[in-house]
């Protein structure tokens, strides 16, 4: 259990430069070797574009059509309009772009999420934990999404194992006495969007990234399962806040990345 009463030191984030990783097929376990120390308390962040090359995640651009292969992988999708530079999806509870299909850093392949973030970000704690020999580590999975009505990208974990996500407010009292009534902290995302600034979006070749010293995080070590649905992580749509926004188009039902 985290001690809250300790004040606790500045976060470190530190990307690692590693080799290109080519597509349609490379060694993420290789590809980690580039990770020389290991610190207790660590969060390793893996960008999911190496991730989903790991495990064959790549469709030729010239094999099918982009839009066709974002309804494929969405679990819902709105069509593209004739101005729209993307198609607007949800996939895995996520509101994203595209449904995570890319072709940036893809040399001429669409790269998908990969099929099961939560089991790749598992077998990644699994693999690190053991090869650095620690009791407390946490990963996330990471890519980028924008903020309405801001330009831009800020990162975003498609999943994440080894601590709790949140770091929950409720119940406690603000500076001048005011119970917090629904506040809490998002550790993955906002662990993701340091990484990928560090990281980079572009040509840097540094998809790993280590952050020590993380503020109020609390490391387990198993998957994180709620007691109820009042420290669930993840929200159900018709509880959202932008559920008047997602509830005021027709979205259309995806494959769900069904024979990808």
């Amino acid at each position: 259990m985290y001690n809250y009463a300790v004040k606790p030191q500045p976060m470190q984030v530190t990307a690692i430069k590693t080799r290109k990783f080519l597509p349609p097929k490379d060694n993420l376990w290789e590809l980690l070797s580039a990770i020389k120390n290991l610190n207790e308390n660590s969060v390793v962040a893996v960008t999911s574009k190496v991730v989903s090359i790991c495990e064959g995640r790549c469709i030729p651009l010239a094999k099918i059509n982009k839009d066709e292969l974002i309804a494929k992988e969405a679990d819902k999708y709105l069509l593209r309009n004739l101005n729209d530079l993307t198609m607007y999806t949800i996939k895995n509870n996520l509101l994203v772009a595209a449904a995570g299909v890319d072709e940036s850093n893809g040399k001429g392949y669409y790269i998908l999420w990969p099929k099961n973030p939560r089991l790749s970000a598992k077998r990644l704690w699994q693999i690190l934990r053991k090869k650095f020999n620690l009791k407390n580590l946490g990963v996330i999975i990471t890519d980028s999404r924008v903020t309405p009505l801001r330009r831009g990208v800020v990162g975003l974990a498609i999943s994440y194992f080894g601590f709790k996500p949140l770091k929950d407010y409720r119940g406690t009292k603000d500076l001048f006495g005011r119970q917090f009534q629904m506040e809490t902290s998002d550790i993955p995302d906002s662990l993701a969007t340091a990484a990928v600034l560090e990281m980079g979006e572009g040509a840097e070749c540094q998809p790993i990234a280590i952050i020590s010293d993380v503020p109020y995080i609390e490391f387990i070590q198993k998957e994180y399962i709620p007691k109820n649905a009042d420290f669930s992580f993840e929200i159900p749509e018709k509880e959202d806040l932008f559920y008047p926004f997602l509830s005021s188009v027709k979205w259309k039902k995806g494959g769900s990345g069904k024979n990808q």
